[in-house]
């Protein structure tokens, strides 16, 4: 069996000072992931996040892209830099990126 990981990127729909990130700049984020992968997933439903930092509550609208690629370290480190990348891109004090590992069937 080969071991494949989840990687899931919450995006903010919204900058910092509330105007909308352009459709366009949330396209280029799916369309990378894709490029590198041959495939990535996109939920449209806006997810609401709320967090403390400093002790200011911020409330983010986000959406949810979502790859399964080969479990190895190759993957990891091109993950770990699409964040990096796009948390620069969009400006924000951080972006939530979680994986698991999952058994395809």
């Amino acid at each position: 069996m080969n071991k494949w990981r989840r990687f899931e990127i919450l995006l903010p729909v919204k900058f910092n000072d509330g105007s909308p990130v352009p459709r366009k700049r949330i396209g280029e984020a799916i369309r990378e992931v894709t490029k590198q992968f041959g495939a990535s997933s996109f939920e449209k439903q806006t997810i609401e996040g709320h967090w403390v930092h400093e002790g200011v509550l911020y409330q983010d609208m986000l959406v949810r892209i979502f790859v399964d690629v080969p479990d190895n370290t190759k993957n990891r480190a091109w993950m770990k830099k699409y964040k990096a990348r796009w948390k620069e891109r969009l400006g924000q004090l951080e972006i939530w990126m979680v994986s698991y590992r999952i058994e395809v069937e």
